[in-house]
């Protein structure tokens, strides 16, 4: 027997779904899911005060444990520590310069600004703001100037050089709670509790006013300078003077005002922040509640058109109405919160697979629902599969150990049968397949594959009679799908299969990845298959090959595919992590996500069902729908923003164009966060310069220690799961080089370096050559020992042959003869002593000295010696000089050697002149029997001593002077020897 319930949704059950967490007017039986942030999620405390918007887009949320800061995925919190004066912080504002204000518990004030914290302690300003007194409305005029009002009898305006405080003298009309308004004519109003007061320039004055908001909560200056507030009759508006109703509102809502309220001006609708939610309200007196008994301390709308709420117990967001998440549920008259499967007839009528032998039977339209029991419970506990018979205007379904169908749904859902084995044996169903061109059903059974021919006459099978490869395949098998032509395919433990007129086509043989275990199979119009496996995406298989794999690559939430659905030639994937779409296949397939009901839409997804314009979700959570389109797929660029750089544990302000830093070993810290409230799945890429690679990151900050000296870019962007990269945020810094590094340490170095290198190789230089002239000199000094000791062996030979002429004189008695030979001599010997020591001497000393020596010849040898003296003139004797004792060895062998042999007279000629202006050429000439004649007539190897001597002194003062001396000795044609001497005077 099938047991059923209609269930109709009366002022009874109107009265329980006001128990709901959520609950919007216009349908009783569904609850709008709003995402719920707490300290869990990383928010500073649940007991949230105030929040805000910053021209970013960041969330940002004032608690009683300091300020979080949200981008739509986590949380950054900021504490004193941080530079807050407080950890309460009641309320924020935001003025035209970018400054955020902070107003606390103990009345001091701070602000940030681009990335750091500005306080008493740091900010000349604020220290003179420091007036232990809780600001309630905070309001920066169209001059700039900066009005405060506070809990208790003072108002202060700062106008950028001068602080004046405005104190109210009459105790019936102090300054309590004053809220600061500027009008159109930008006079400055306060409206307090207890009076209305104008600013007249210097002081204030009392105001008759009929405008008396009910508190500083319930007033809000806009931006074209009207005043939106509340009073004990409704919203109103004070616009050029004027004060007009906008919205009426009841006195129980009223008198339960608990927070700030917010005024859509868009939509001409207020949100009231109550202590018993909060209420939405509209001209047309038409009201919504959200967050019942959950006390509200404010609305706010962000420029994303979410719904924000403050609350005691965290922060609550409704999402635009193009993203809202709608849950039905038990609470809501479903029959269980468990959703196994789904489908849905021709008339909207969705049917809902349960876990409790039931299937609800929910119309669309008015939310009506039907419950449909089970005859056995045990065998039907869980219906896993639905499926829709437009043909015979019947609803299959299916548990593991049975199937069923309703036939004639739209007349009663009395008429069911129930899938019966000829044999009464029992099966398990995996699987089951509806043909759109026949009758046929298939079934995927633990066992095989099996068929039936015609399921609307026989509803059975007899597992006996089946033959193996023509209406049964064995083998386990976990799916089976019939195609638009009427092919059956199939996957089992081997692969996926193709039954197709008879034949049977192992399509797994070919394709490896045919192999592995499909979860779900659809087909697209072209008939493209599109395979949901287990582990490796989506696989799309068209004409017998695979055109096409989608995996987390490209952009799924995950590889384990449960179930595919195709409406509009869009694909719907369910995966084990989430749900995916996938549109324009296949030109440029586009894999969008539907992060933003991530806590909904998550691993308990158990089958889906999508219309024209709403898709429906069958979850362990109840039934989950939303009204999808384009705007439901965040195609927007992330933007990131750089939200601080830290340094050392110090917060610098972000503003710089550059930053500068020391070197060494100290930490830069950048964070950095992409705003978006529609999904968590953001990567991130960042580099240091223009020419280094980019690395992808998840975090949100990051660390540079030990960096190298020179110019940085830290540069960051920021993608969504399947987007393009957003634009980037660039922060630019320099690191200080070291001294040692820098251009003029590095100039003065290479000049140092080169002087250094100069002075040691003129060091060197100088010693080697002082080293070659030192053993120059000493090779000299050497040589000119050498010299004079050829001079002094040289003079006592001359000695001894003079004392040979005297001594033959002696011999002879020829006593004049000795005494003059005796007196020359002597002369001849002073004379020598004169020049021996000298290398050169001038050629008239020469000659002086050659005189005297042949004229103590001619004394001893008489007649038998001529001598000759021929000189140029032009020659300048005294100024010409020539190596010493040079001609004297000559000529004396010239006498002794040359005419002494000779029997009769000899003569020497001694011929001087020059040969041109560099060279003096002498010659010796005699007359005596020649040098090779006398050379001939020895009879003994001697050799003239002094020509000896004087041979090896040339050569000697060749090497020191260098200036070689050309000697040549030859005798003339017969008789005769001439000694040319050609000496360098350059």
């Amino acid at each position: 027997m099938v047991k059923k319930m209609q269930v109709f949704h009366h002022y009874s059950f109107i009265f329980a779904l006001l128990l709901l967490l959520l609950q919007p007017a216009d349908l009783f039986s569904q609850t709008t899911y709003l995402p719920h942030y707490t300290s869990k999620n990383g928010l500073a405390s649940n007991n949230c005060y105030y929040i805000l918007q910053d021209k970013k887009g960041f969330i940002w949320i004032a608690t009683d444990n300091g300020v979080s800061r949200f981008d739509g995925t986590n949380f950054q919190n900021f504490t004193i520590e941080d530079g807050l004066p407080d950890t309460q912080i009641l309320q924020m504002k935001e003025d035209k310069s970018g400054r955020l204000w902070f107003f606390s518990l103990n009345g001091q004030l701070s602000y940030l600004k681009d990335g750091k914290f500005y306080n008493k302690n740091n900010d000349q300003l604020l220290r003179k703001l420091n007036f232990n007194t809780v600001i309630v409305s905070f309001l920066i005029d169209r001059s700039g100037k900066i009005w405060l009002g506070t809990n208790s009898n003072l108002i202060v305006c700062w106008d950028g050089k001068m602080i004046r405080k405005y104190i109210s003298p009459n105790p019936d009309d102090k300054f309590i709670n004053a809220f600061i308004h500027e009008d159109e004519q930008g006079n400055i109003l306060a409206y307090s509790d207890l009076s209305v007061q104008r600013f007249n320039g210097k002081t204030f004055s009392i105001l008759r006013s009929k405008v008396r908001p009910i508190s500083y909560m319930t007033a809000c200056n806009m931006p074209d300078q009207s005043l939106i507030y509340l009073d004990q009759e409704g919203l109103k508006v004070l616009k050029s003077g004027k004060i007009n109703n906008l919205i009426s509102i009841p006195q129980n809502l009223i008198k339960n005002m608990s927070g700030y309220f917010y005024y859509d001006q868009s939509l001409k609708e207020v949100w009231l922040a109550n202590a018993n939610g909060t209420f939405a309200l509209n001209k047309s007196g038409k009201t919504i509640q959200y967050l019942q008994d959950i006390a509200v301390n404010q609305v706010m709308k962000d420029s994303n058109q979410n719904m924000w709420f403050a609350t005691t117990t965290g922060i609550y967001m409704l999402p635009n109405a193009s993203n809202r998440l709608s849950i039905i549920d038990a609470e809501s008259g479903l029959s269980s919160n468990i959703i196994k499967s789904i489908t849905k007839d021709a008339k909207n009528r969705l049917w809902l697979g349960t876990d409790d032998a039931v299937i609800d039977i929910l119309n669309i339209h008015n939310y009506q629902i039907m419950e449909v029991g089970l005859d056995d419970f045990k065998k039907y506990k869980t219906i896993k599969q639905l499926s829709f018979d437009a043909q015979n205007e019947s609803i299959y379904f299916a548990s593991d150990y049975g199937m069923g169908v309703f036939k004639n749904i739209y007349k009663n859902t009395d008429d069911v049968s129930y899938l019966k084995e000829a044999n009464n044996s029992m099966f398990v169903i995996k699987h089951f397949s509806l043909s759109g061109n026949n009758n046929h059903l298939a079934l995927a059974l633990s066992s095989g594959v099996v068929f039936l021919s015609d399921k609307a006459r026989k509803f059975e099978f007899n597992s006996l009679k089946y033959k193996e490869k023509e209406d049964f395949f064995k083998d386990r098998s976990y799916h089976v799908f019939y195609d638009h032509k009427g092919n059956l395919w199939f996957s089992n433990i081997n692969g996926l299969s193709e039954f197709s007129n008879g034949r049977l086509i192992k399509h797994y043989e070919h394709e490896p990845l045919l192999t592995k275990r499909i979860n779900d199979i659809q087909q697209l119009a072209d008939g493209t298959l599109i395979l949901a496996t287990d582990g490796y995406g989506l696989i799309f298989y068209h004409e017998g090959k695979i055109t096409k794999q989608i995996t987390q690559e490209n952009g799924l939430t995950n590889n384990i595919c449960t179930k595919l659905f195709i409406k509009n030639n869009e694909i719907w994937v369910l995966t084990n992590k989430g749900v995916n779409k996938i549109t324009n296949y296949p030109q440029a397939p586009a894999v969008a996500n539907f992060d933003y009901g991530k806590d909904l839409l998550s691993d308990d997804i158990n089958s889906l069902f999508i219309d024209d314009s709403t898709a429906y979700f069958a979850t362990n959570k109840g039934l989950i729908l939303f009204k999808y389109n384009n705007k439901n797929i965040s195609r927007n660029l992330p933007k990131v923003y750089v939200t601080s750089v830290i340094k050392d544990n110090e917060r610098l302000p972000i503003d710089k164009e550059n930053f500068t830093f020391e070197t060494g070993n100290s930490t830069i810290l950048f964070t950095f966060s992409a705003v978006d409230f529609t999904t968590s799945d953001i990567t991130y890429r960042y580099r240091l310069n223009d020419h280094s690679a980019w690395l992808e990151t998840r975090t949100r900050r990051l660390d540079f220690s030990s960096l190298q000296s020179g110019d940085y870019v830290f540069e960051v962007c920021a993608k969504s799961q399947n987007g393009n990269w957003g634009p980037s945020a660039k922060i630019a810094f320099t690191i200080k080089k070291q001294f040692w590094q820098s251009l003029w340490f590095l100039s003065v170095l290479i000049l140092l370096v080169a002087y250094i290198f100069y002075k040691v190789a003129v060091y060197i230089t100088r010693k080697q050559k002082d080293k070659e002239q030192e053993q120059l000199l000493l090779k000299n000094k050497v040589l000119m020992l050498e010299q004079q000791a050829l001079q002094a062996m040289m003079n006592p030979h001359f000695v001894f042959n003079v004392m040979n002429s005297i001594q033959h004189y002696i011999n002879t008695q020829n006593t004049a003869s000795a005494n003059k030979v005796l007196t020359g001599f002597a002369r001849l010997i002073r004379k020598n002593l004169e020049i021996c020591t000298k290398s050169y001497i001038s050629l008239e000393e020469e000659l002086e000295y050659l005189n005297l020596y042949l004229k103590l010849e001619k004394n001893r040898f008489g007649d038998k010696l001529h001598y000759i003296f021929s000189i140029d003139p032009e020659i300048d004797l005294g100024d010409t000089f020539i190596p010493s004792m040079l001609l004297q060895p000559y000529v004396e062998n010239a006498i002794w050697h040359g005419i002494m042999p000779k029997e009769t007279e000899g003569q020497i000629q001694i011929n001087i002149k020059m040969l041109d202006s560099f060279y003096l050429n002498i010659e010796i000439i005699d007359d005596g029997i020649g040098i090779e004649n006398s050379l001939k007539n020895k009879k003994d190897t001697h050799i003239s001593k002094g020509m000896q001597l004087t041979k090896e002194r040339l050569n000697l003062l060749a090497q020191i002077e260098a200036k070689p001396i050309h000697l040549n000795v030859h005798q003339n044609a017969i008789n005769g020897t001439t000694v040319s001497i050609s000496i360098s005077l350059k």
